[in-house]
């Protein structure tokens, strides 16, 4: 239900851009799949330049896009029969835990409610924010539409910008990086971690769940430590022109990182870093957000149990074990087996359109990754577009699927087309030598 849900939307995406009305000069029955898919998948990956081909019904079909396929159409649907005052039945709260990636059916309807007044909130402080900043360059209304659309496509990581270069004339503005920087980690780090915060604000929890903490604890390391990779793989080449200051630099930093975990706007271009930078990008790609939230990638969760997992299997120890808590098995399991999937996924994809397209290795393997985390970062195409524009229609469609993959999560895609009924056959042990 999930993958045809999205599926569904991105058609329905699909039929409204192919309109004469959303485009100013037009757009394939491919393009306008795959901005669809880019929108709803909140990747930020273009075929077309966003502020110059399409009109103002399009912008705004693209928006109504990254907010449907940020908060999930579940969400979203669920939200439109409490309005109409229908009651919430159990095949509804299956399908809403499912989509909001929790373990459990207990105050799934209470959880997203909370979670529609944190977006609500969230994206209007945003977009006041950048409104205000915004009306320094701008007649009232077009700052007004400028605010609320990046403050959207940031709370959601959807990367889609009204600006040809993205945020780049933006990159030494503090009040729009930094409220930029704070959208995408309050919708990066998930709606179920942010009801927990609050009901230890609110005295209602005695001390976080294991999985905020992890949360936290994770992403705090990811963006401090990818800032500081970025700076030092970046120091003698684009920050050492005399363009960036200190603060510059700081900022231009922790912006890289924190956008590399599947939010997708850009201050600096990507086409000009060293490889040492890429390769850490792509790293930070792949990682992504966390659970529950409105990006993409294999989950900070997933990277911390397994690299947990590993360090309990060098010590010697039978089982994983984080704050006096054990991990269960089966999900050591499965943040193993999608982590295998994802690097499976990735490179079987970027191949693939090597072969088809005979393009370079690293800008192909980025676009893959970015398209894989639903990020929407890219080396360009040199002008407002990302690498894959140039791409022929198949690659795109490979691409497209790429992007569902990732917003989806491999193993919930794989699993629904894949799925077999449960053996109820226990087969004898085999013995086999590793390592």
């Amino acid at each position: 239900m999930l993958v045809l849900g999205f599926i569904v939307i991105i058609l329905l995406g699909t039929a409204l851009l192919l309109l004469p009305y959303s485009t100013t000069g037009g757009i394939t029955p491919v393009d306008a799949l795959f901005t669809s898919t880019s929108a709803v998948c909140v990747t930020g990956l273009i075929v077309k330049d966003t502020p110059n081909d399409f009109t103002m019904f399009g912008k705004i079909v693209i928006l109504l896009l990254i907010q449907i396929g940020g908060l999930g159409y579940m969400s979203m649907a669920t939200f439109i029969a409490l309005i109409a005052g229908r009651r919430i039945g159990m095949p509804e709260r299956i399908l809403l835990r499912e989509s909001l990636n929790i373990g459990t059916l207990e105050g799934v309807v209470r959880l997203m409610k909370g979670m529609l007044i944190f977006v609500a909130v969230s994206e209007g402080l945003g977009a006041l924010a950048l409104t205000l900043r915004f009306l320094d360059k701008y007649p009232p209304a077009e700052a007004l539409f400028y605010g609320i659309f990046h403050s959207i496509s940031a709370f959601n990581n959807a990367g889609f910008s009204l600006f040809s270069d993205n945020l780049a004339a933006f990159g030494n503005d503090l009040t729009i990086t930094i409220t930029v920087m704070v959208l995408i980690v309050l919708g990066g780090i998930g709606f179920v971690v942010v009801n927990d915060l609050y009901n230890r604000f609110m005295g209602h929890n005695r001390k976080l769940m294991i999985h905020t903490l992890i949360v936290l604890i994770s992403t705090s390391l990811l963006i401090a430590a990818g800032a500081l990779l970025i700076y030092l793989s970046e120091r003698k080449y684009l920050f050492a022109g005399g363009d960036f200051s200190t603060g510059d630099i700081i900022i231009s930093s922790l912006f890289a990182s924190v956008t590399a975990r599947t939010a997708g706007f850009n201050t600096i271009d990507y086409a000009v870093l060293q490889p040492a930078t890429i390769f850490l990008t792509i790293i930070l790609m792949i990682v992504g957000a966390s659970p529950g939230s409105t990006g993409g990638g294999i989950k900070t969760t997933t990277l911390s149990v397994v690299i947990l997992h590993i360090w309990s299997t060098i010590r010697g120890r039978r089982e994983t074990v984080i704050f006096n808590r054990r991990i269960p098995r089966v999900m050591v399991s499965r943040s193993l087996v999608v982590l295998a999937m994802a690097i499976i996924y990735v490179g079987t994809v970027t191949l693939l359109i090597i072969d088809l397209e005979h393009t370079p290795f690293d800008n192909t393997v980025f676009e893959t990754v970015s398209a894989f985390g639903t990020v929407g970062l890219s080396t360009g195409d040199g002008g407002a577009r990302s690498f894959c524009a140039g791409f022929s229609d198949v690659s795109k469609i490979i691409i497209v699927f790429t992007m569902l993959a990732g917003r989806l999560g491999p193993l919930t895609l794989f699993t629904a087309l894949l799925r077999q009924k449960e053996e109820r056959i226990n087969y004898p042990e085999g013995r086999i030598m590793i390592g």
